[in-house]
């Protein structure tokens, strides 16, 4: 499950949690588009009153390229989309979905990587100083 905000109430997670669960499936096997590609929905957020969706995908290549084609291919679909949950989900209102690609995965094996450079530094760092003092104490 995605974390979402606590102002949210609990019906509305589980709603967002089945419109990921299903755009998933309707992206993977529905969608005929061929600039939308390997899309993973990591999370979807709903306003309170269910008008909009903010849903957030992350791709395996991530190219300004790529992701401009394919967040035109599902803006495109998205009203095609929309329809397919339509036949899938029973709720009064059912929201419009806005795409949002999601850095957060990059952002966090750029961070990863900062941290293994910072600690190989540090590591080197702590090599020379304890050379240092055994030359010094010869």
């Amino acid at each position: 499950m995605a974390k979402h905000s606590k102002s949210i109430p609990q019906r509305g997670l589980r709603v967002a949690d089945q419109i990921q669960k299903d755009l998933s499936e309707l992206i993977a096997f529905e969608l005929k588009d061929p600039r939308v590609g390997m899309v993973t929905i990591s999370e979807v957020k709903l306003t309170p009153d269910y008008a909009h969706a903010k849903v957030y995908f992350t791709l395996l290549k991530d190219s300004p390229e790529e992701v401009k084609q394919t967040v035109e291919g599902l803006s495109k679909a998205a009203g095609f989309l929309r329809g397919q949950l339509g036949k899938r989900l029973h709720i009064h209102t059912l929201p419009q979905l806005h795409f949002v690609h999601d850095t957060s995965t990059r952002r966090g094996l750029e961070m990863s990587a900062l941290i293994d450079q910072a600690n190989a530094t540090r590591a080197a760092d702590f090599v020379d100083d304890a050379a240092d003092k055994t030359t010094d104490a010869e």
